[in-house]
């Protein structure tokens, strides 16, 4: 298409796993997973809202949210008189509508239709677009819910406006190539990247800031913030007016992380992962840190063997074994075109249950190290993990982009960071993330088909966090004091502003800078 973009087809009759051995890695999309599963005071927002010279409640700001949908009936999304506070939805799963103008597909539901849908006795006759998962919803009514005073809820910016999309699911080419088990939500990177230019034009169009929220993540990828996704929302933090906060992901304790150093001694290293029997399929990927080049072997827990599998640009190897069912798809790939680093790409087919052996080989003989990661989420089950696991580097992508505001998740309750939350730093650049922690625990939200519930981790977390990126929009540009302001500089207010204990080192791999504090930031805006 461009220097920049390119677009592959693969029919799908003809598709098969060493599809990723004939084309580059980077050219199939990654797929991500959702994030999630209060106390205003901590976060200073009483205090702000409270301060008449300030009383920022997201008066003129748009929230920008790509995610599950929306229920766009449910009275958090609704003002007084009854009319929707969401300026547009586009449903990017419904195809018998309109698209918005510059794409080609999906269906956009402006105000006026959905104000006419919620007067209708059947207004899913009109705007069809629901949120069957819930998701969306929780993370929308989090940063910018209605008042809602017989329930004791209110969203951080309650006077704010949404720009809705919900995203499709990933095609399913794309789930069989990278062994994604049916049933868990899955969307797929360009659409991702569809969604965000959709966002932005709203808010050229409408000339109004944008706060943009994207509670997903993947553990595909270098974690080094390189990347098609992490490189267009990095560009977005430097246009004026606009900032993307990003989800550090829940992989902080789910053992899905593993980093070794291969010593000169032996020039080798082995580790283990246990797999359950309920994983059926799943990938896993290894990152060596250059310039080492790693082969790699597996072992069963039978004791059979690959033998080693070298690198080389654009092979894939298939193995079958003898004494267990069990498929495996080998891509050492010397130079991922992507990023210029080796991968190694391992992919399991009917593995049995038991502890697998994998041992890697510095072919350089020397010192070196490298990175392993299992899928995120729902993914791959609990029970399949690696024996010697390490809870650093687990933030997920697009979390690791350089720019976006990457927030983590504290229980606000007792101070304490969620055990879950993804940990930084970056693979290769040692980038500081996450940026920030918010408050993640079973935070209050609105459900589908009215009420409220809580959602908790790093998506609640990062929801909240956009919250107060929209206080932070609303006294910049919609009263005029900063108008140029970009979603850079708001994250570096955030980080200068965050609440930091005496007895800890910031910033660091947990909680980035310190916890969110928007009274924080204009303390020091304000204070000599």
């Amino acid at each position: 298409m461009n220097d920049k973009n390119s677009l592959i087809h693969v029919p799908v009759d003809n598709a098969n796993a060493c599809d990723l051995g004939a084309y580059p890695y980077y050219i199939f999309p990654s797929v991500c997973c959702l994030t999630s599963a209060v106390d205003l005071e901590k976060t200073g927002i009483t205090k702000v809202q409270k301060n008449p010279n300030l009383a920022l409640y997201g008066r003129g700001v748009l929230i920008g949210i790509m995610d599950t949908g929306i229920d766009y009936q449910h009275k958090a999304f609704l003002n007084k008189d009854g009319t929707s506070r969401i300026l547009s939805i586009w449903d990017q799963t419904i195809q018998e509508g309109v698209p918005p103008e510059g794409f080609t597909f999906g269906s956009e539901y402006n105000k006026e239709k959905i104000n006419l849908a919620l007067k209708n006795d059947n207004p899913l006759a009109i705007v069809p677009s629901i949120d069957e998962n819930g998701h969306g919803t929780a993370i929308a009514s989090i940063i910018a819910g209605s008042e809602d005073l017989e329930n004791s809820f209110t969203g951080i910016v309650p006077f704010a406006q949404f720009i809705i999309v919900k995203l499709k699911q990933a095609k399913q080419i794309l789930r069989d190539i990278h062994f994604i088990p049916d049933g868990p939500v899955c969307y797929q990177e360009s659409d991702l990247i569809f969604a965000t230019r959709y966002l932005i034009n709203m808010a050229r169009n409408l000339r109004r800031p944008l706060a943009y929220c994207l509670a997903l993540g993947t553990s595909q990828s270098g974690h080094d913030g390189i990347g098609a996704t992490s490189s267009y929302l990095a560009y977005t933090m430097q246009i004026p007016q606009i900032c993307v906060s990003l989800s550090a992901g829940n992989e902080g304790n789910k053992q899905r992380h593993f980093f070794g150093t291969v010593n000169a001694t032996t020039y080798q290293k082995e580790f283990e992962l246990k797999v359950s029997a309920k994983d059926k399929k799943f990938a896993m990927e290894i990152w060596p840190d250059a310039p080492s080049r790693l082969s790699i072997e597996i072992i069963t827990p039978s004791g059979e063997s690959t033998q080693e599998v070298f690198p080389k640009l654009s092979v894939c190897r298939m193995f079958k074994f003898i004494y267990v069912p069990t498929v495996v798809w080998v891509n050492n790939i010397v130079s991922e075109q992507e990023t210029g680093d080796q991968l190694i790409l391992l992919r399991f087919e009917n593995p049995l249950e038991g502890i697998w052996k994998l041992r890697v080989h510095n072919i350089e003989n020397g010192v070196s190290s490298f990175h392993a990661w299992l899928p995120a989420g729902d993914f791959i089950s609990d029970e399949t993990f690696f024996l010697q696991s390490n809870p650093d580097t687990t933030v997920l992508s697009p979390g690791n982009a350089i720019n976006p505001l990457t927030i983590t998740a504290y229980n606000q309750v007792d101070n304490s960071i969620m055990l879950q939350s993804g940990r930084g730093y970056t693979r290769t650049t040692s980038a500081i993330k996450p940026d920030i922690a918010a408050p993640g625990y079973e935070i209050t939200c609105a459900v589908v088909n009215g009420g409220y519930g809580s959602l908790s981790e790093t998506g609640a977390a990062t929801a909240y966090g956009t919250g107060i990126v929209a206080m932070l929009l609303e006294w910049a540009v919609i009263r005029g004091n900063y108008t140029t302001i970009s979603g850079t500089d708001i994250s570096n207010l955030l980080k200068r502003g965050a609440d930091r204990e005496e007895e800890i080192i910031y910033p660091n791999n947990i909680w980035g800078y310190g916890k969110i504090n928007i009274d924080g930031v204009f303390r020091q805006l304000f204070l000599k």
